[in-house]
């Protein structure tokens, strides 16, 4: 089984290229350890989507920390990866989005695979029961590992999450992309639409972008990547998210997702003030014989 890791991000609520800032005893990255509990959970090819720019530092990092490990490849997600008849807007340097940076894998993968961010901590759990499922499941591994959204924040800004609605045999029947959610003052938790805050329960299921998908969502994903670009929106701005092409071929195929829940809590680096919450947890971990202090050894 594949691991796709989202790695092109910007980082720019963060202030650096937060993919490659060590949290780990011996200079591992987030991803590190992301690599580590997806093969230690049975995964055995990965692929790094990253900017071009950045293959050679990811190579001579994390690649040289893996390469012996695993099949390792290299996806470049870039503005002008278009559909044709479609060109960059003038002006526009963000990146198209989650959706579009898992299409750049799209030549490499021809198998199940799991897609995850690069920025995200989302602990062994979650890698085992996606493989688990996916395994289990082989015809069709549509999955996503659900997180609850309290385990989920950061106290130091906003957070985007995918509302998750799901039924009672665990089928995913809905999801909402909330680009902006926090804590509240008044201790109530909310999402921004438009100009107003809006309540939503500390215990809804949302989307970590932690999911198992078949090779064919990759076809769907491209109709659906020259639909969002013929959307109304701001063409500096607008992304296409992954929670979204999810959803999109979910309806188009008739196809259905199973959400995992866990209980794992999140750790990640949106903000430069997150990063110490992230190596307090890593070094507990290490003391409490999770990880090894010398990762890769």
């Amino acid at each position: 089984m594949t691991l796709l890791v989202m790695a092109a991000g910007m980082g720019s609520r963060y202030g650096g290229l937060k993919q490659l800032d060590p949290i780990g005893p011996n200079g591992e990255f987030i991803l590190d350890y992301t690599v580590y509990d997806a093969l230690s959970a049975g995964f055995d090819k990965v692929v790094f989507v990253i900017k071009e720019e950045n293959l050679e530092i990811f190579k001579e990092t994390v690649g040289n920390r893996i390469g012996s490990r695993c099949k390792t490849e290299y996806c470049f997600q870039s503005l002008d990866d278009l559909p044709e008849g479609y060109s960059i807007p003038e002006g526009r340097v963000k990146q198209w989005g989650t959706a579009h940076a898992v299409l750049a894998a799209r030549n490499v993968i021809d198998g199940p695979f799991a897609a995850v961010n690069s920025d995200d901590f989302y602990g062994r759990e979650s890698f085992q029961i996606l493989a688990d499922y996916m395994r289990a499941n082989p015809d069709s591994p549509a999955c996503m590992a659900g997180f609850v959204l309290k385990n989920t924040l950061t106290e130091n800004g906003t957070v985007s999450r995918g509302e998750c609605f799901v039924d009672e045999n665990g089928i995913l029947t809905d999801i909402t992309e909330r680009t902006k959610i926090k804590r509240l003052e008044n201790g109530k938790t909310a999402y921004l639409e438009g100009e107003e805050w809006i309540d939503i329960s500390e215990d809804t299921i949302v989307s970590m972008n932690c999911w198992g998908l078949p090779a064919e969502f990759f076809t769907y994903a491209q109709k659906g990547l020259i639909d969002f670009l013929n959307s109304d929106g701001d063409e500096m701005k607008k992304e296409y998210y992954l929670p979204t092409a999810v959803k999109e071929y979910l309806n188009a195929s008739g196809k259905t997702a199973k959400v995992l829940k866990t209980e794992a809590k999140w750790y990640g680096v949106t903000y430069k003030e997150d990063r110490q919450t992230v190596v307090d947890y890593i070094n507990k971990s290490i003391e409490d014989g999770v990880y090894p202090k010398e990762l890769w050894k």
